[in-house]
């Protein structure tokens, strides 16, 4: 077995944790650390690094909940990040090392979230077939829709029209920075709709688009100066994540989410691969909210996973 070094992260290793995330073949910039730890009063830290005779294979984000090690609990998506050393069989001894490391401080099981393959800039799924080696099983399946930009089926007629409607209105599409603004109707609209609100706050929002200027984008369907419908980007690369959508009652009627999202995928985000509107169930992908995945898929956007499994720990070590 090859001689390896589990190390647990801490805040001195940011730029060389930065450094291999920026360079790897699955992470995006939700795993920097200064997307991850805009939250790191919420979780207890437990992110580890990989090293082999000093050189860095892997990182995975990681929490401590209770006796259970999580990839990461305040992340979308979290997984190990590898760079081009990783190979199918050098991976199984990268997560028997992880596991041990968790096992020896404790814990009794992991519970992984990968990034799904489309933000994968190579295919790099050898650690979901380590897991399955090691015992491990999928506990959540969640329905995402996204749009294979490079062949995506036909807008729907009722897309198309919603957004010339938009037009006809006079509405312009226009990047914004009035976070503030939209965040008023973004809770509105949750409240009504969903019983819920935002995963970020507007300080916690505005803090990261300040970081990430070029990641975190507000596009906004305007009449004048009237804001009336809104679209929250993460520009993850090669793929770009809605985050959040919202119309107010005026720009429902108009369509102004119809307009909006028609430009980002024909003109603002047209070269990537990749266009994913995130998921469409609850209560752990039970429960698939039928009208909503429609509404995506009439965009273009088919059927991807965002997939959780779980591995026990204590009989690794």
């Amino acid at each position: 077995m090859t001689d390896l070094t589990v190390l647990p992260y801490t805040p001195d290793h940011a730029a060389r944790w930065n450094d291999f995330v920026a360079a790897s073949h699955n992470g995006t910039f939700l795993h920097n650390r200064g997307f991850m730890d805009y939250h790191a009063d919420r979780f207890t830290d437990a992110s580890v690094m990989v090293e082999k005779d000093g050189k860095l294979l892997a990182v995975m984000p990681a929490n401590v909940d209770g006796d259970t090690l999580i990839s990461h609990g305040g992340l979308t998506y979290g997984g190990i990040i590898v760079g081009g050393a990783m190979r199918t069989a050098l991976m199984g001894e990268v997560v028997s090392a992880i596991l041990a490391h968790g096992a020896a401080s404790g814990l009794s099981r992991l519970i992984y979230k990968p990034a799904p393959h489309f933000y994968h800039a190579t295919p790099v799924e050898e650690d979901i077939y380590a897991l399955f080696l090691a015992g491990g099983s999928l506990i959540q399946c969640d329905a995402s829709a996204a749009i294979a930009l490079k062949r995506a089926p036909a807008v729907s007629q009722s897309r198309r029209q919603g957004a010339k409607r938009a037009a006809d209105a006079g509405l312009v599409v226009r990047e914004s920075q009035d976070w503030a603004a939209y965040w008023g109707v973004l809770q509105l609209v949750l409240a009504k709709h969903h019983g819920a609100l935002p995963t970020h706050t507007l300080s916690e929002i505005q803090r990261l688009a300040d970081q990430f200027p070029d990641r975190i984008r507000l596009f906004g369907a305007f009449r004048g100066d009237r804001m009336l419908a809104g679209v929250v980007s993460f520009d993850c690369g090669r793929t770009v994540h809605i985050q959040y959508m919202a119309n107010d009652p005026e720009g429902r009627g108009l369509g102004g989410l119809d307009l909006i999202l028609l430009t980002l995928i024909t003109e603002t985000f047209a070269d990537r691969d990749w266009f994913d509107f995130g998921i469409s169930t609850t209560d752990g992908g039970a429960h698939l909210n039928v009208g909503l995945a429609q509404q995506k898929e009439m965009f273009g956007a088919r059927c991807v996973l965002y997939q959780r499994y779980e591995i026990p720990l204590l009989m690794t070590a």
